[in-house]
């Protein structure tokens, strides 16, 4: 009878042994994809609200928009929350966050509620889910971090994509099923997965996957030495240019695709397509841009993140204008497969030039800044591409809007330093020595 001990320390199947930091992969992973995927998928009901509730394109994208900012402005404080406190702390607060806003949501019959629940009950929720959850995933690797990473988005890119079609088949049911069903299996799903979350190694007496077996058993630092800490590291990081563009990077991005996420779907309709083959189209975007959220990760790790970010974006940015010229279903798939090569790995490679640039200081603030500037990006995209669609009467200017707002992206990139070593690597140097981490001047955070 094959034996499983499910002990972290000692996790094994059979006669092989297992690191738990692949447990902690695909916890959080399944986490971000329960919490996260119904943020796009959400955009195949953007004909629903129009024709059932009556609601303009503006006025729904501007609905999404609020989400995005909402989710931007928390996440600096959940990284920081996270950082301080742990991530277990907070997700708790998490759960109830996301399994009251999907309810809301799906009993909504006004605008304003629409606003409140989704663009702000879910918003906090899904940053939660997002910012401390993911730093702490990359304490548990020293060696494979890009996989680990790869695995993550690729996992909650599947999840969009089977998220599309699911709400796809429940929308017909009518809004409290789209929102309740998916709502409340998730809230399930997650408070039995956070039983299996650990903040980090040292907190069930482990050393991170590929430390060295003389390496400290490190536990992170809490309360106020760890509001000493991360005060510290961000101040230092403040005065390094890579910190302020790499926020840029992410706002010009974000802006750029997000009006073509939200959008896709009624675009093709506007030219003709049926709801289920738009729907079809998206759902083809978002399963490439899996493939893509998976390897790019490990390419930015192996090779370094500037070259594949700089890819990447352009491969998200040029393509956006065959929608100019987009009238067939075929030249719609065809977008899908380049642009989703693209947006697959635009937003992956952030928690990987995190580590190559800053080693294992204290990253959910960090991250949590580039996701304010995504998030801000993403809402500033659908603002202004409601309002060009509105105002032109068609999705021409918000096409191009979209192109020009990414190209500043790509021409950013360009201005980052090297990934090959830590920007600043003595950092901690300046701490008292209380409230250095033990692994500090052994090499371990290299």
């Amino acid at each position: 009878m094959l034996q499983v001990n499910l002990r972290p320390a000692e996790l094994s199947v059979g006669n092989r042994s297992i690191h738990y930091a692949w447990v902690i992969v695909g916890v959080g992973s399944i986490m971000w994809m329960v919490t996260s995927s119904i943020r796009f998928a959400t955009s195949v009901i953007v004909p629903h609200l129009q024709t059932e509730l009556g609601w303009s394109i503006f006025a729904i994208f501007v609905a999404f928009a609020l989400q995005w900012v909402c989710a931007a402005l928390f996440s600096p404080v959940a990284g920081w929350i996270g950082d301080r406190y742990g991530v277990r702390k907070v997700m708790l607060a998490g759960i109830v966050l996301f399994v009251s806003g999907m309810v809301l949501t799906g009993a909504m019959d006004q605008l304003w509620q629409f606003y409140v629940y989704y663009g702000l009950v879910l918003a906090a929720a899904m940053a939660i889910f997002q910012v401390p959850m993911v730093a702490a995933v990359t304490l548990w690797f020293r060696t494979h971090l890009g996989v680990a990473m790869g695995t993550m988005q690729g996992i909650q890119g599947l999840g969009t994509a089977l998220a599309i079609f699911l709400v796809f088949g429940l929308v017909g049911l009518g809004l409290k099923a789209t929102f309740w069903i998916p709502g409340l299996a998730g809230g399930a799903v997650l408070l039995l997965l956070m039983r299996l979350f650990h903040n980090e190694p040292g907190a069930v007496g482990m050393r991170p996957m590929g430390a060295s077996q003389d390496a400290p058993t490190e536990v992170l630092l809490k309360g106020p030495i760890a509001k000493v800490r991360t005060g510290l590291f961000i101040r230092q990081a403040q005065r390094t240019h890579a910190f302020w563009n790499l926020i840029g990077i992410h706002f010009w991005g974000c802006a750029g695709h997000n009006i073509i996420l939200m959008g896709l779907v009624a675009m093709a309709i506007e030219r003709g397509i049926s709801l289920g083959a738009a729907s079809a189209v998206y759902g083809t975007l978002t399963i490439v841009s899996t493939a893509t959220r998976f390897l790019v990760p490990i390419a930015a790790d192996k090779l370094g993140s500037k070259g594949v970010m700089a890819i990447c974006f352009s491969l998200q940015t040029f393509p956006v204008l065959m929608l100019l010229f987009a009238h067939d279903l075929w030249f719609f798939y065809l977008f899908a497969v380049i642009f989703g090569i693209g947006i697959g790995g635009e937003m992956t490679a952030f928690p990987i030039i995190n580590r190559q640039y800053y080693g294992n200081a204290p990253m959910g603030t960090t991250y949590g800044w580039q996701l304010l500037g995504g998030g801000m990006g993403m809402a500033l995209g659908l603002v202004l591409g409601g309002f060009l669609w509105q105002y032109t009467g068609n999705y021409t200017g918000a096409v191009w809007a979209a192109f020009g707002l990414s190209l500043i992206g790509v021409v950013s990139i360009v201005a980052l330093p090297n990934t090959a070593h830590h920007l600043i690597p003595d950092w901690e140097s300046a701490l008292p020595p209380e409230a250095r981490s033990s692994a500090y001047g052994q090499g371990a955070a290299d």
